[in-house]
């Protein structure tokens, strides 16, 4: 089992991604993905996606946001991964060299067109919808073979 987690960077109706361009072999290689990754021992999600943004983009996020979790079952290595996913909008910096590929600014109306995973198509919209949400999506070689999630209003206690 994997636990990490999932950032998206968003002011001025962008979002902050990165090309996953320079590292062949990567299982994302070619994909456009939030900034993110995996959590060190004793570490909480949020000290997590803080120092990974940090690491991966140069931006010191601030009080990110929590939005839901996803659940990849055996998405890596037969591993499962667990992700926390986040949206920060406060931020100090420019966005730097990213080790891990190309950072860009997309258009929020532009996400869509990108070369993403085909879960991320259907979870990035719940994000800043309010609404947490827990999502499972199961792939088989590369391909999504079926999704599901529970969305849990935050006023309903």
């Amino acid at each position: 089992m994997k636990i990490g987690t999932l950032c998206y960077l968003r002011r001025s109706g962008r979002t902050l991604m990165v090309h996953r361009i320079t590292r062949p072999g990567d299982i994302h290689w070619g994909k456009w993905n939030g900034l993110g990754g995996k959590l060190i021992p004793g570490e909480t999600p949020e000290e997590c996606v803080i120092r990974e943004v940090l690491e991966e983009s140069g931006i010191r996020i601030e009080s990110p946001r929590l939005c839901g979790i996803l659940t990849f079952p055996s998405f890596e290595d037969d591993d499962d991964w667990y992700v926390f996913v986040f949206e920060a909008r406060g931020f100090e910096g420019e966005a730097g060299p990213c080790p891990e590929g190309v950072l860009d600014w997309i258009e929020d109306s532009k996400l869509q067109d990108l070369d993403l995973w085909e879960g991320d198509r259907i979870f990035l919209p719940w994000i800043g919808s309010g609404r947490f949400f827990s999502g499972r999506f199961a792939y088989a070689c590369g391909k999504l073979q079926e999704h599901s999630v529970v969305f849990h209003d935050p006023s309903e206690g």
